[in-house]
């Protein structure tokens, strides 16, 4: 399949299906979100993350970024690029061009928006994030920002789809080591928030 026939493929099952959501995917892939007591509150804040396409060579890939180690609940994890709504943000996706652009170093207005997927509440960051899928006709070149980007990972859709990546791992965060249920891609331990994100692409793509 080439780029075009994805892209097309893609925006026409996100018209006429419903989204997968995160109820039946939340037991495998983040089962400790089921004993966290954290709910939304007044605090409470927006964000954005985007999963864009792109085609290299013979593949469509999609970028992932590690966080640089810091003193903070998200320090030193896999995600997408993405952050906090800002007020000059025309809308969500607005958000998550702007940050993605800032981050990574991609021309955001040349970025084409398919749709968002479902939003997420984030406990230990007290988020909703917005998980925004688009795409580029061309590989970027990747300019990450060395204080919120510790590195750029290109990864193809085979590897998203194939299920060996599916693990269970040990992790740790603010000094707390669990097992909890992973991707591993490139050798990279994806978990939590993030991991719910692919799941729900994965159920997309699958389709």
């Amino acid at each position: 399949m080439n780029f075009a026939e994805f892209t097309k493929n893609i925006t026409n099952r996100l018209t006429e299906k419903a989204l997968p959501g995160h109820e039946n995917i939340v037991q495998k892939m983040s089962p400790n979100r089921l004993r966290l007591k954290a709910e939304p509150n007044e605090k409470t804040r927006r964000s954005a993350i985007l999963m864009m396409f792109y085609p290299k060579g013979d593949d469509i890939f999609m970028p992932l970024i590690l966080r640089p180690q810091y003193d903070g609940v998200h320090g030193g994890q896999m995600a997408f690029p993405g952050g906090r709504v800002e007020l000059k943000d025309k809308n969500i996706q607005a958000t998550a061009l702007r940050e993605a652009q800032e981050e990574i170093g991609i021309k955001a207005t040349d970025v084409k928006i398919i749709q968002n997927l479902t939003e997420l509440y984030i406990p230990p960051s007290n988020l909703y994030c917005q998980p925004v899928l688009g795409y580029l006709p061309y590989r970027p070149d990747f300019y990450p920002d060395e204080r919120e980007v510790a590195g750029v990972f290109e990864v193809t859709i085979s590897e998203i789809l194939d299920p060996s990546i599916v693990q269970v791992r040990t992790v740790e965060t603010r000094g707390i080591k669990f097992e909890t249920p992973c991707f591993v891609i490139q050798e990279q331990i994806v978990w939590g928030a993030t991991a719910l994100m692919i799941a729900e692409l994965i159920e997309v793509l699958k389709d």
